[in-house]
């Protein structure tokens, strides 16, 4: 699955959250699976091998939340949360990353690779429909939160991107 949308989707996770920081937190949770995927700068054999072994099991998926978790302000439920964007993100990768592509979920204790036979291809309509629901509903935040996964990037841009979207899309209060 596409970074962003992971990203979008960790985000989603922990947007109800009072505290950025908390919520950046539980995003970097969802997108580190991926830290295994910069194998590729040492060439695709190495991508081949180590992605999706390094970083993606119960190992990492522990490492990450009880260091987010220890970084936050609400510790316990930003672990939680940063554990459950984590295995979110393995999900995704189980469901969309394309057939025969399985994770090492609990390498380095075992070389077992969890794989699911109905995978469909990175490049695929399920992929695109799920990236575009997941877009939408980080908008949608904008209504109700007053904010958006582009507060990841910028609060100041977030507060545009919210202001532009309520003007548009709420409903004038009743006379």
């Amino acid at each position: 699955m596409n970074p962003i949308v992971h990203a979008e989707l960790s985000w989603l996770t922990g947007a109800r959250l009072t505290e950025r920081r908390d919520r950046v937190l539980i995003t970097l949770a969802g997108v580190a699976p991926d830290l295994d995927g910069l194998t590729i700068l040492a060439g695709e054999e190495a991508y081949s091998k180590w992605h999706h072994l390094l970083t993606h099991g119960i190992v990492a998926a522990t490492i990450c939340a009880v260091a987010f978790g220890a970084l936050a302000k609400q510790r316990l439920l930003v672990g939680t949360l940063s554990f459950v964007a984590f295995h979110l993100h393995l999900l995704c990768d189980l469901a969309g990353s394309g057939p025969g592509w399985p994770i090492w979920y609990l390498y380095p204790f075992s070389q077992h690779e969890t794989m699911w036979s109905g995978q469909w291809n990175l490049a695929s309509w399920q992929n695109s429909l799920i990236g575009l629901a997941a877009t939408l509903a980080v908008l949608w935040c904008a209504l109700p939160l007053g904010r958006t996964a582009v507060e990841l990037f910028s609060v100041k841009t977030d507060g545009k991107v919210v202001g532009a979207l309520r003007a548009r899309f709420r409903r004038a209060p009743p006379h």
